[in-house]
């Protein structure tokens, strides 16, 4: 082989060898919620983002206590959760930063259509775990969730220690399997809008909204990079690349524009 064609060669694989890094190092982990993948919310926006910036989002679906944990052992780039609350601690302790607000959407409590535990016409979520825990199986996440800190704190609202007690059960699942469980058992369970309209006619529910609109089921979604100065492999400059579309104008009206089968619009945007 003359040297020509060696170095011809030779130029090629270090074009390919050096294309194939470039396009993997601007590849980043996002940590995240699994109400956000179960919805579809990410497979219809992050081909948006990545065409504009030719950057992939791998994302890893956790409940919001485990995607905050690998952020915080340096196993994502960026985290998309929704407890507010952990997130604002992990900035405060410095495994996360540039924390923002980017969507939110609320909680309902759902159940079977018939509503054994009869709490239509409850005003409030703790009066409505009140009659569910007089005789009603409740179905829980049991996974650190945001989904599970905020049925949590409802149970503590209403004065009751659910753990151990026969109605309750903790399953330790993502949003969708758990709605799937407590329609199986004929249960009652705390979940968020956007999972709820996503997946009740896909897996053919036969459950309904029992409790909507108290204030207290607000739910908020954030984004955070993780520090750097903690772990220095991370990708920081894209995730806050990431960070910024999603607070941008083209992100949030990405966000806005994603709706289910029915028309409904499943997370509102509301970066600042």
């Amino acid at each position: 082989m003359s040297k020509r064609v060696t170095k011809f060669f030779l130029s090629v694989l270090c074009l390919f060898f050096f294309t194939s890094v470039s396009a993997w190092a601007a590849d980043i982990i996002c940590a995240s919620t699994t109400s956000t993948e179960n919805s579809g919310l990410f497979s219809y926006i992050l081909p948006i983002f990545e065409k504009k910036t030719g950057i992939k989002v791998k994302v890893v679906a956790r409940g919001t206590g485990a995607a905050i944990e690998m952020g915080k052992r340096g196993d994502a780039d960026v985290a998309v959760v929704h407890a507010k609350d952990q997130e604002l601690k992990a900035v405060e302790e410095g495994f996360f930063v540039n924390r923002h607000d980017i969507m939110y959407n609320d909680f309902v409590i759902i159940g079977p259509s018939n509503d054994p535990a009869k709490i239509k016409g409850v005003k409030s979520a703790a009066g409505a775990f009140g009659k569910i825990a007089e005789g009603s199986l409740f179905v829980s996440r049991g996974d650190n969730s945001g989904t599970n800190t905020k049925e949590l704190s409802v149970w503590k609202k209403a004065g009751i220690v659910p753990k151990e007690q026969e109605w309750y059960l903790e399953v330790g699942q993502g949003m969708e399997k758990t709605q799937r469980i407590a329609d199986e058992k004929r249960a009652y369970t705390l979940t968020d809008r956007g999972t709820w309209l996503a997946t009740k006619d896909k897996d053919k529910l036969e459950m309904a909204i029992v409790l909507e609109g108290d204030p207290v089921l607000f739910n908020q979604y954030g984004a955070m990079a993780v520090n750097p100065e903690k772990h220095q492999h991370v990708k920081f400059k894209e995730a806050m690349e990431f960070i910024n579309w999603l607070i941008s104008k083209e992100g949030q009206q990405a966000i806005a524009s994603f709706k289910d089968s029915n028309g409904n619009q499943l997370f509102i945007p509301n970066a600042q």
